[in-house]
Protein backbone atom coordinates (compact mmCIF):
# COMPACT_ATOMS: atom_id res chain seq x y z
CA UNK A 1 0.00 0.00 0.00
CA UNK A 2 2.85 2.75 0.93
CA UNK A 3 4.04 1.38 -2.69
CA UNK A 4 1.27 2.28 -4.06
CA UNK A 5 0.66 5.63 -2.86
CA UNK A 6 4.35 6.29 -3.61
CA UNK A 7 3.81 5.74 -7.18
CA UNK A 8 0.72 7.15 -7.40
CA UNK A 9 2.30 10.45 -5.70
CA UNK A 10 5.34 10.18 -7.56
CA UNK A 11 2.93 10.45 -11.04
CA UNK A 12 1.36 13.38 -9.87
CA UNK A 13 4.46 14.71 -9.13
CA UNK A 14 5.50 13.92 -12.34
CA UNK A 15 2.06 15.49 -13.76
CA UNK A 16 2.42 18.29 -11.87
CA UNK A 17 6.26 18.95 -12.82
CA UNK A 18 5.09 18.44 -16.69
CA UNK A 19 2.16 21.40 -16.38
CA UNK A 20 4.51 23.55 -15.28
CA UNK A 21 7.62 22.96 -17.86
CA UNK A 22 4.53 23.28 -20.43
CA UNK A 23 3.25 26.60 -19.22
CA UNK A 24 6.92 27.82 -18.79
CA UNK A 25 7.47 27.02 -21.92
CA UNK A 26 4.14 28.38 -23.56
CA UNK A 27 5.46 31.90 -21.84
CA UNK A 28 8.84 31.80 -23.35
CA UNK A 29 7.29 31.11 -26.38
CA UNK A 30 5.09 34.12 -25.79
CA UNK A 31 7.87 36.31 -24.73
CA UNK A 32 9.77 35.73 -28.00
CA UNK A 33 7.30 36.70 -30.02
CA UNK A 34 6.83 39.70 -28.24
CA UNK A 35 10.50 40.70 -28.24
CA UNK A 36 10.86 39.47 -31.70
CA UNK A 37 7.82 41.95 -32.68
CA UNK A 38 9.23 44.82 -30.41
CA UNK A 39 12.46 44.21 -32.18
CA UNK A 40 10.53 44.42 -36.08
CA UNK A 41 9.51 47.98 -34.89
CA UNK A 42 12.73 49.23 -33.64
CA UNK A 43 14.87 48.10 -36.65
CA UNK A 44 11.54 49.93 -38.83
CA UNK A 45 12.42 52.90 -36.66
CA UNK A 46 16.06 53.36 -37.01
CA UNK A 47 15.54 52.76 -40.40
CA UNK A 48 12.61 55.84 -40.45
CA UNK A 49 15.59 58.00 -38.62
CA UNK A 50 17.99 56.82 -40.85
CA UNK A 51 16.05 58.50 -44.03
CA UNK A 52 15.30 61.36 -42.05
CA UNK A 53 19.12 61.94 -41.23
CA UNK A 54 20.01 61.56 -45.17
CA UNK A 55 17.37 63.67 -46.13
CA UNK A 56 18.07 66.59 -43.63
CA UNK A 57 22.07 65.74 -44.80
CA UNK A 58 20.69 66.54 -48.69
CA UNK A 59 18.81 69.47 -47.63
CA UNK A 60 22.36 70.99 -45.19
CA UNK A 61 24.30 70.32 -48.62
CA UNK A 62 21.72 72.10 -50.51
CA UNK A 63 21.79 74.99 -48.66
CA UNK A 64 25.28 75.47 -48.38
CA UNK A 65 25.17 75.88 -52.01
CA UNK A 66 22.59 78.16 -51.84
CA UNK A 67 24.59 79.88 -49.72
CA UNK A 68 27.83 80.26 -51.40
CA UNK A 69 25.61 81.13 -54.47
CA UNK A 70 24.42 84.14 -52.97
CA UNK A 71 27.67 85.09 -51.75
CA UNK A 72 29.14 85.21 -54.97
CA UNK A 73 26.26 87.49 -55.94
CA UNK A 74 26.55 89.59 -52.93
CA UNK A 75 30.46 89.85 -52.55
CA UNK A 76 31.08 92.91 -55.31
CA UNK A 77 27.94 95.02 -53.84
CA UNK A 78 29.96 97.14 -51.90
CA UNK A 79 32.56 97.77 -54.52
CA UNK A 80 29.18 98.24 -56.28
CA UNK A 81 28.39 100.81 -53.56
CA UNK A 82 31.39 102.56 -53.68
CA UNK A 83 31.37 103.07 -57.35
CA UNK A 84 27.58 104.31 -57.07
CA UNK A 85 28.67 106.93 -54.22
CA UNK A 86 31.66 108.52 -56.71
CA UNK A 87 29.81 108.72 -59.84
CA UNK A 88 28.40 112.17 -60.21
CA UNK A 89 29.91 114.93 -57.60
CA UNK A 90 27.83 117.78 -59.27
CA UNK A 91 24.37 115.91 -58.18
CA UNK A 92 23.08 115.03 -54.72
CA UNK A 93 25.00 111.87 -53.15
CA UNK A 94 24.78 109.03 -52.31
CA UNK A 95 25.53 108.95 -48.82
CA UNK A 96 23.00 112.09 -48.66
CA UNK A 97 20.26 109.76 -50.49
CA UNK A 98 21.46 107.21 -47.70
CA UNK A 99 20.28 110.00 -45.20
CA UNK A 100 17.18 110.65 -46.99
CA UNK A 101 16.16 106.77 -46.91
CA UNK A 102 17.16 106.24 -43.14
CA UNK A 103 14.42 109.47 -42.32
CA UNK A 104 11.77 107.47 -44.35
CA UNK A 105 12.06 108.67 -47.84
CA UNK A 106 10.33 106.55 -50.20
CA UNK A 107 12.02 105.45 -53.60
CA UNK A 108 9.44 107.74 -55.46
CA UNK A 109 10.99 110.86 -53.21
CA UNK A 110 14.49 109.42 -53.83
CA UNK A 111 14.45 110.23 -57.60
CA UNK A 112 12.84 113.00 -57.37
CA UNK A 113 15.15 115.03 -55.04
CA UNK A 114 18.58 113.04 -55.48
CA UNK A 115 17.60 112.40 -59.47
CA UNK A 116 18.45 109.06 -58.74
CA UNK A 117 16.96 106.39 -61.51
CA UNK A 118 14.39 104.09 -60.39
CA UNK A 119 16.90 101.18 -59.90
CA UNK A 120 19.66 103.23 -57.68
CA UNK A 121 16.36 104.59 -55.43
CA UNK A 122 15.38 101.02 -54.98
CA UNK A 123 18.62 99.11 -54.78
CA UNK A 124 19.52 102.42 -51.67
CA UNK A 125 16.21 101.90 -49.79
CA UNK A 126 16.86 98.10 -49.90
CA UNK A 127 20.38 98.92 -48.67
CA UNK A 128 19.59 101.77 -45.91
CA UNK A 129 16.04 101.04 -45.01
CA UNK A 130 16.77 100.55 -40.88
Amino acid sequence: MIFEAAVIFLALLWALSLWFFLNYSKRQRELAAQQAQGDALRDQRIKDLAKRLDDYQNVTVRMGEAIHELRAVVAPLPEKLLQLEQRDPDSVTFSQAAKLVGMGASVAELTQSCGLTQAEAELMSKLHRG
